[in-house]
């Protein structure tokens, strides 16, 4: 992401995903978020791994891929998924009856959850980075720098901002690096972590 980051290696060239990446990328972004305190608290203990990768997988193949953009290692080690400031993402996708399964018991909390987060999104279209992940065993080489610089580079391209949200406060000090600012830092109830919403205005050159 700097100058001074050195040459990748042929398994970190970054390239657009494609349908057959989905479960390799299901795959890395499960390692990535197994012990993630959002995901930990969204979702059932029962099953927790399977319930993670089959979530991942859903987002990947339902919303991802047919109405975003994502971006993967040659090697499907990491990716970032996007959805897209002129790409509407059908509404229904969010509350599809597989995906709160996924969430059982919890999908009420979910549900209360998001409902408080959506005021602190930005009225304008922008693009989401809705999630990116480094599988465990690659993590600490700028991998996930690496898919997250495609997207950041159309949002500049297209003018328009890229939001985020994150539950993970070493996260936030990671966004910022990449230019994001804090745009609210939000409390939830019934147990849920703190969420912090980002914000990075598109670049001009």
């Amino acid at each position: 992401m700097t100058d001074h980051q050195p040459p990748a290696h042929p398994a970190e060239e970054v390239r657009p995903a494609v349908p057959e990446d989905a479960a390799a990328i299901a795959d890395a972004l499960a390692d990535a978020f197994a012990d993630y305190g959002w995901t930990r608290w969204a979702l059932p203990e029962d099953d927790y791994h399977g319930r993670l990768r089959a979530m991942q997988l859903y987002f990947i193949e339902r919303i991802g891929l047919p109405h975003g953009r994502i971006w993967v290692t040659d090697d499907v080690s990491a990716a970032a998924v996007w959805t897209c400031p002129d790409i509407e993402v059908p509404a229904d996708l969010f509350a599809a009856p597989e995906l709160i399964g996924l969430y059982g018991d919890r999908a009420a909390a979910v549900a209360r959850a998001d409902e408080l987060l959506a005021p602190h999104r930005p009225a304008e279209p922008c693009w989401f980075l809705a999630t990116v992940g480094v599988r465990g065993d690659v993590q600490g080489r700028g991998l996930g720098g690496r898919v997250i610089a495609p997207g950041l580079r159309a949002a500049d391209e297209s003018g328009r901002p890229a939001f985020l949200e994150t539950s993970e406060p070493r996260n936030v000090r990671f966004y910022r690096r990449l230019g994001f600012t804090v745009t609210a830092e939000v409390r939830l109830p019934d147990g849920a972590p703190v969420t912090w919403c980002m914000l990075r205005e598109p670049r001009e050159g």
